[in-house]
C-alpha cells in the first residue's frame, strides 16, 4: 500500500538525502534515524553524474556517492534493510537515464517489491511522462510531478494529472526572496488547490527551523535537503545523530 498519504496526516516533513553518500550503511542508518526524529518521508536521490538540477551541495554529494560505487541494485538492496526497521515512506529522485539503463519493468518491479511509494525525474517533461506511467501505475509507484510556477496554465495541467503529491518549486532566487514573494506563492498554490486534492510541498533552499515554521503555513508539507546534506559531508559516516537532531528541530517548528 502506497505511504504518501499517511505521510501527509498532519503537516509533512520530508528529507532529501543522497544515496551512497559517503556509503550506503551511513543512508541506512540516517533513513532510520529521520524516521525516529519524526520526519514523513524520505527523498532519496539516485547518484547520477550529470545532476543539472540540483544545488551545489546536491552535486557535491551525487559525486560522493558514485566515487563510493553506489548504484541501483544495491541501493535496492539497502532500503530492503531498512525495512526491517522502518516503514517511513521512501521516494525516489533519479533523473530518466538510471531508470532506462535499469529497465522500466523491473525498475517500477523493484520498487514495488521494497515498498517505494513514488519517484521525482527533474529531466523527465510532464508531456513524456506516459513513456514511464503504464509501468509506475502497474506498480503502485507515484510519479510526483515538479511545479515551478512560470506558466499559470501549465500548472492548472500539472495540477489535475498529479499523484501522491505535488512538488512545489518556486521559481525565486533565494528562500528570503521567498518571504517577500509569499503572496506570489500563495497565489500559485491557490491554483493548485482549485485543480487537484493531493497535497502540496515546497522544496527550495529551507534550512531553518524558523523557514521550515513560516512555509508549513502555507503548504501541506516542507521539503528539507542541503541541510540534511551539509551535515553529512561534515560528519561523514557518524552523521546518524547530527541528522535525528537537526530532523527533530524541524519537525518541532511545524507541528
Amino acid at each position: 500500500m502506497n505511504n504518501i498519504n499517511n505521510a501527509f496526516k498532519n503537516k509533512s516533513l520530508i528529507g532529501f538525502i543522497m544515496a551512497g553518500d559517503p556509503d550506503l550503511n551511513t543512508t541506512k542508518e540516517v533513513i532510520i534515524s529521520m524516521s525516529q526524529a519524526g520526519a514523513d518521508m524520505v527523498e532519496l536521490g539516485i547518484p547520477f553524474s550529470d545532476p543539472i538540477a540540483e544545488s551545489s551541495i546536491v552535486q557535491s554529494a551525487n559525486l560522493r556517492a558514485l566515487k563510493s560505487e553506489t548504484y541501483l541494485p544495491s541501493i535496492f538492496e539497502m532500503i530492503k534493510e531498512v525495512r526491517k526497521t522502518t516503514q517511513i515512506s521512501i521516494i525516489l529522485h533519479s533523473y530518466i537515464n538510471p531508470v532506462f539503463n535499469y529497465g522500466y519493468e523491473e525498475f517500477f518491479k523493484k520498487c514495488s517489491e521494497v515498498n517505494v511509494d513514488g519517484i521525482i525525474i527533474p529531466d523527465l517533461p510532464f508531456e513524456e511522462k506516459s513513456e514511464i506511467q503504464y509501468y509506475a501505475d502497474k506498480n503502485n509507484v507515484n510519479i510526483i510531478s515538479i511545479v515551478v510556477p512560470i506558466d499559470i496554465n501549465r500548472v492548472e495541467t500539472i495540477a489535475k494529472d498529479a499523484k501522491g503529491f505535488i512538488y512545489l518549486v518556486p521559481s525565486i532566487g533565494s528562500t528570503s526572496s521567498m518571504e517577500g514573494h509569499l503572496s506570489e506563492i500563495t497565489k500559485v498554490i491557490d491554483t493548485l488547490k482549485k485543480n487537484t486534492n493531493i497535497p502540496i510541498a515546497i522544496g527550495f533552499g529551507i534550512n531553518t527551523a524558523q523557514q521550515a515554521s513560516f512555509f508549513s503555513e502555507i503548504a501541506d508539507g516542507i521539503i528539507i535537503g542541503n541541510g540534511i546534506v551539509k551535515i553529512i559531508e561534515k560528519y561523514n559516516k557518524e552523521s546518524a545523530k547530527y541528522v535525528f537532531d537537526y530532523i527533530k528541530e524541524m519537525k518541532n517548528a511545524i507541528i
